[in-house]
């Protein structure tokens, strides 16, 4: 049984998606929170194994609130489910230890899909954000003249997320299995990771490069 947490100022959606991931086999919402203002305590207190964060709420947001999470508990996986795939948000999601990056939007049996990704120690990325991502590595590349190379496996996997397909589309495009396609995908957010301290990247996103 996955357990989730829901950070959601909404409370519609705060609502549809506490019954559709309860009404999912396998699912479990512990709580839904409409902001992060005690958001240690309640991580503490429920001990989830998937946390839905929304990014923009009043009070406490999501990308403070990603932080605050990550002080204390470093192994609970944490999606963020937002309305913005623009590049800066992107960036400081996935460089605070975000998990995943996924849209409010997405069709809701591909969001129980990618809950399951993260829980599995997958990185689920939608399409638009994996646009992001392959521009931002372009514009690094092109900006410093230094090697952020991703492998060609990498870049083909990105540019299939980009065209919208799914993971499993993807190994068969591919001809590799599911897992592998979920290697590629957890080492391109890490090289995210490991050059979010660079001031290539953080350059990049400010000045809108990407």
């Amino acid at each position: 049984m996955t357990k989730l947490l829901i950070y959601e100022d909404n409370p519609q959606l705060r609502e549809g998606l506490t019954m559709l991931i309860n009404g999912s086999d396998g699912f479990e919402v512990l709580s839904a929170f409409k902001n992060c203002n005690n958001v240690e305590d309640e991580v503490r207190a429920f001990k989830p194994d998937v946390i839905l964060m929304d990014i923009d709420m009043p009070g406490t947001n999501g990308i403070e609130g990603l932080k605050k999470i990550r002080e204390i508990d470093t192994d609970v996986k944490i999606l963020m489910l937002t309305v913005f795939d623009d590049n800066k948000n992107v960036f400081d999601a996935i460089s605070n230890g975000a998990n995943g990056y996924v849209l409010k939007k997405t069709p809701p049996a591909r969001l129980l899909e990618y809950i399951q990704e993260a829980q599995t120690g997958g990185a689920p990325m939608t399409s638009s954000i994996a646009t992001q991502v392959l521009k931002m590595f372009s514009s690094l590349n092109n900006e410093k003249g230094e090697d952020y190379d991703l492998s060609e496996r990498e870049k083909q996997v990105l540019q299939l997320l980009v065209n919208g397909y799914s993971y499993k589309m993807i190994a068969a495009e591919m001809f590799i299995a599911i897992d592998t396609v979920r290697s590629h995908i957890k080492k391109i957010y890490e090289k995210l990771h490991v050059n979010s301290k660079s001031e290539a990247v953080a350059k990049a996103f400010r000045n809108k490069i990407v």
